[in-house]
């Protein structure tokens, strides 16, 4: 496994992470909580030490499910979870009613609520889950935990590139990662660009598109798997990581967390890195943080009509 560290911090990630998620989520289906944690040690088991939650996820369960599997491994393991809106329509999120706004004295609220479902002392990376609200205000409210150790490093997630810009201006501390949707169908090169100039990590969600446009069966990336007997899945994978893109892929199966941490032994040549550029349709599979709809689907907003 290979690491990266991100920006001023001390904070490595490795460059497979877990998305965690699916994990006590409706998106687990049946699986029991056991097996979820079970799952949780296995990836730690095959070289994962990158664990990324939220606090929206499963009402807050999933942070609790993550700190309860990783309790043994805690200094081996980076953790991530977020502060951001329920946008999954939850009547809470894990720590009391939604706020009208995201901003700094719910993020304080949050945090600690967050630091007692992981049962941890601290939490290696922090991030903004969507840019809105007092974005600034929790910014700083972040800083001040960075600055007492609480919070090993800070972030953000599905920053557009001004978004992201306005926040290196006007604040002290640059993110140390920005996590957006990035895969094959929107590969986010100008973003990259921006980030690169200010030393913030690219991070891919969703690298494998959920599975829309039949990425797992999809003719270029099967076909260049077969030149190196890798599956479409693997292709993606090892082409985020020349694009020094960290990724995040979930998994609710051992056999496919193997698959995933299994793209170290192969390197992906200029014709097939051209093959995948091709691929790129320039916008998002699953939401436009710019639409107003979105944006009002996002934060909850009731707008009079």
């Amino acid at each position: 496994m290979n690491y990266r560290t991100l920006g001023d911090s001390d904070v490595e990630v490795s460059e497979i992470g877990f998305g965690a998620w699916v994990v006590g989520s409706d998106w687990w289906g049946d699986r029991s909580e056991q097996q979820a944690v079970e799952m949780l040690q296995y990836a730690v088991e095959q070289g994962i030490t990158y664990f990324d939650t939220g606090d929206v996820y499963g009402h807050g369960r999933s942070e609790e499910l993550v700190g309860e599997a990783l309790a043994d491994y805690r200094d081996e393991v980076t953790v991530a979870t977020k502060i951001g809106y329920d946008f999954y329509n939850n009547p809470q999120a894990g720590h009391g009613e939604l706020p009208k706004e995201l901003n700094r004295e719910y993020l304080e609220e949050a945090f600690e609520k967050s630091l007692d479902r992981l049962d941890m002392d601290y939490v290696d990376l922090y991030l903004i889950h969507q840019p809105f609200g007092d974005v600034h205000g929790s910014w700083r409210a972040m800083e001040d935990f960075y600055d007492d150790g609480q919070i090993r490093a800070i972030g953000v997630s599905n920053f557009y590139p001004d978004r992201l810009v306005d926040l290196i201006a006007t604040n002290d501390v640059v993110p140390a990662l920005n996590q957006i949707e990035t895969h094959p169908f929107y590969q986010r090169h100008d973003d990259a660009m921006v980030m690169d100039e200010y030393d913030v990590q690219h991070q891919s969600w969703a690298p494998f598109a959920e599975g829309q446009n039949d990425l797992f069966e999809h003719d270029v990336l099967t076909s260049i798997g077969e030149q190196y007997g890798k599956t479409a899945a693997q292709v993606v994978l090892r082409w985020l990581l020349e694009r020094e893109v960290v990724a995040i892929p979930k998994s609710v199966h051992a056999e496919r967390i193997e698959e995933n941490f299994d793209v170290f032994d192969f390197e992906l040549n200029e014709e097939d890195m051209t093959k995948i550029r091709e691929l790129d349709g320039g916008e998002s599979l699953f939401f436009d943080h710019r639409d107003p709809d979105m944006v009002e689907r996002l934060t909850g907003m009731e707008r009079d009509t």
